[in-house]
């Protein structure tokens, strides 16, 4: 897919992954809209990206909101890449001091990351069909490949390495995992390709509110690079999977080799 000219909707946007994406994704030509909820530092991350970025208010999780946002798009270029950066941690044991876990905490949990990425999703993808397929030879010695849209979702590495507190979040980054293969193959007719990546441990905002010694630990636990992982880092592959048309269906983990021990 060529960036040049498309639409692309990250959410998540206002900060972190999916502010670094946007940033990569507009310098590559692409009209970009960023969703975050109200409230959050988006108008002025669009303001500092530049005219190709405009924010956009809306929560993952309400349809009505989500389609505003593409509509808005829209209006500015096909949408043509769909990033899904939105997310929430939540840390607690099953059982705890205070008792088992609280059940809204993981419903809420499921919600935002697991159903808003869904409800992104399948708004996008029906948005994407409505586009006129673009040829294209994505590198020489290649054939060309039609397409009409991608989307690239977000997990984690504690989809697979989950530890001690991170049941309600490891369920909901397994269940995006998990339904990235099934997207890639119910959206292949459509031309539209799926990925999901599954990042380490990445300096976010999120991150840099942990204390020094708390960071310092968790770099080392990493075998190479020994450090976080970087916005611009996730904002590079995402790029590399919309141009390589071959990419579909798969998770990729972004982590530097780290495999999480149990706390």
């Amino acid at each position: 897919m060529d960036l040049d000219g498309s639409g692309a909707l990250v959410t998540g946007g206002a900060s972190g992954l999916g502010r670094g994406t946007a940033e990569v994704l507009a310098a590559a030509g692409a009209e970009v809209v960023i969703v975050d909820l109200p409230g959050s530092p988006g108008e002025q991350a669009a303001a500092e990206l530049g005219d190709r970025v405009r924010f956009r208010a809306a929560d993952v999780t309400d349809e009505a909101s989500v389609r505003a946002a593409i509509d808005a798009l829209q209006e500015r270029a096909p949408l043509r890449v769909a990033v899904n950066c939105a997310g929430i941690a939540t840390a607690g044991r099953v059982v705890g001091r205070d008792g088992p876990l609280a059940l809204e905490a993981f419903e809420r949990t499921i919600r935002v990351n697991l159903i808003g990425t869904f409800n992104v999703a399948r708004l996008a993808a029906a948005a994407m069909a409505a586009n006129e397929p673009v040829v294209r030879q994505a590198l020489p010695g290649v054939p060309e490949t039609a397409e009409r849209g991608v989307i690239v979702n977000t997990a984690s590495v504690a989809a697979f390495d989950g530890q001690v507190g991170q049941a309600a979040y490891s369920a909901s980054k397994g269940g995006v995992a998990a339904m990235t293969l099934p997207l890639a193959r119910d959206l292949s007719k459509l031309l539209v390709r799926v990925v999901t990546i599954a990042p380490g441990i990445m300096r976010t905002p999120m991150m840099a509110g942990m204390p020094a010694d708390v960071q310092a630990s968790l770099e080392a636990q990493i075998p190479h690079p020994s450090r976080l992982g970087t916005p611009a880092e996730y904002a590079a592959l995402v790029r590399h999977i919309v141009e390589n048309p071959l990419l579909n269906g798969e998770v990729i983990r972004l982590d530097g080799a780290i495999r999480m021990q149990p706390k």
